[in-house]
C-alpha cells in the first residue's frame, strides 16, 4: 500500500482568530458551568462541615481522626493500591527525614 498524504491548506489569520475566540468561549462556558455547580453544592459542603464540627464538639472523634478517616475513605473510593502506596510512603519517608 502506498502512503496517503493529506494536503493541508495554511489557515488564515482570520481563521486562527475565530478558532481562538471559539476556544475562549468554550473555556468561559465551562467555568460558568463549574461555578454554577459549585454554587449548588455549597449547602451540601456546609452540611459536611457541620457534621465534622458536630462529631468533634461531641468528642466522638478528634479533628485528626476525622481527617484520617476521610483520607481512608477517599483512598478506598479511588481504589488506591494500598501495597503500592505503602511502599512509596516508606521510600518518601526515608528520603524526607
Amino acid at each position: 500500500m502506498g502512503n496517503v498524504y493529506k494536503v493541508v491548506r495554511p489557515r488564515s489569520e482570520e481563521e486562527r482568530k475565530k478558532d481562538e475566540l471559539e476556544k475562549e468561549e468554550h473555556i468561559l462556558n465551562y467555568i460558568r458551568s463549574v461555578a454554577s455547580i459549585d454554587k449548588q453544592l455549597e449547602p451540601f459542603k456546609e452540611q459536611k462541615r457541620d457534621l465534622k464540627t458536630n462529631y468533634v464538639e461531641n468528642g466522638w472523634l478528634s479533628k485528626e481522626e476525622v481527617k484520617l478517616a476521610m483520607k481512608a475513605y477517599r483512598m478506598i473510593k479511588s481504589e488506591t493500591d494500598w501495597t503500592q502506596l505503602s511502599d512509596l510512603y516508606e521510600v518518601v519517608k526515608r528520603g524526607v527525614r
